[in-house]
């Protein structure tokens, strides 16, 4: 009875008096603006100052490599002999190779052979590792464990040795090295994801999708794949440039892209034997690969601790 008498005091318009403006607006100043996770992610990233300062120098590489050759007044294939092995220079900051090429024309289309080559690995990991790995965490019992054997073997083989031996049968060229990267850097990429749908489908908004009628192909594409995307971005991110490292290695030992065009690691390969007389052929070969190895690691290093919930404040 006392409930429905206080009920209808609190009806009565009488005991309510309207909120002067002053304070509607102080309490509208108390309230935080909402922040999605993304927004929240890149606000801590732009905390990291190596993370941005690799970001802003990944765009200076991307530029560099992608913008570049089209605004150089050589082509990367053009030989002055009048211009041979010169140092750098205003004509040629880079100065030019043993036949008169400009060196900083190749080096742009180098490092455009070389960043396609690691954004290339990364599709195949994000297309096939990501979906292998999910399918063999979600499916579990005999399934997951016929294809995590699968991936254990052919983990238990070097890579590198793997790959080598495919392009020696394939014979080396671009289109090549695609493939024989797309045949296995997937590997790593499964194992990581599978890991995180085994935690993940034992959650409880995994539960209330399955009560809701969520389909498998649901369930896995748009409940537990975007939810372990925070560690399979941060591992793409740091296995670009190990693919770029794999592919100046492979041009370096004469497996790579053939002539007249180069990559980074074909360029610092015929730079080694002038590394006395014209050093600059194989310097600036090698500091754009360790550039952007730097920029890539530091992104990576910065997305890793902004997308890890334990730092969140």
């Amino acid at each position: 009875m006392s409930m429905d008498i206080r009920v209808e005091e609190l009806k009565d318009k009488s005991l309510w008096e309207p909120i002067p403006e002053s304070e509607k607006m102080g309490a509208e100043a108390l309230t935080a603006p909402q922040v999605t996770f993304w927004g929240d992610v890149w606000r801590r990233f732009r905390k990291n100052r190596l993370a941005v300062i690799g970001l802003v120098l990944l765009v200076i590489i991307l530029l560099f490599a992608l913008v570049g050759p089209l605004v150089s007044p050589y082509p990367y294939d053009k030989q002055d002999y009048n211009a041979i092995l010169e140092p750098p220079n205003f004509a040629h900051p880079f100065g030019t190779d043993y036949v008169g090429r400009d060196l900083f024309t190749r080096v742009m289309y180098g490092a455009r052979i070389s960043l396609a080559v690691g954004f290339l690995a990364a599709m195949v990991q994000l297309v096939i590792g990501v979906l292998y790995g999910g399918i063999s965490g979600f499916m579990g019992g005999k399934v997951d464990e016929i294809m995590m054997r699968i991936v254990d073997i052919m983990y238990a083989i070097p890579i590198l040795l793997i790959v080598i031996l495919l392009m020696v049968v394939l014979g080396p060229g671009l289109v090549n090295i695609f493939l024989a990267l797309g045949f296995f850097y997937w590997l790593g990429m499964a194992r990581i994801v599978r890991s995180q749908i085994l935690t993940l489908k034992e959650e409880e908004f995994v539960l209330a999708a399955r009560v809701l009628g969520a389909s498998t192909k649901r369930l896995l594409l748009r409940h537990l794949i975007p939810n372990a995307m925070g560690p399979v971005i941060v591992t793409v991110t740091l296995n670009i440039p190990n693919a770029i490292f794999t592919e100046a290695f492979l041009s370096y030992i004469g497996l790579g892209v053939s002539a007249p065009m180069a990559s980074l690691g074909s360029l610092a390969s015929d730079g080694v034997e002038y590394i006395r007389t014209a050093p600059w052929l194989m310097l600036f070969p090698a500091l754009t690969i360790a550039l952007i190895a730097l920029a890539f690691n530091f992104v990576g290093d910065g997305l890793r601790d902004s997308l890890d919930p334990r730092l969140r404040r």
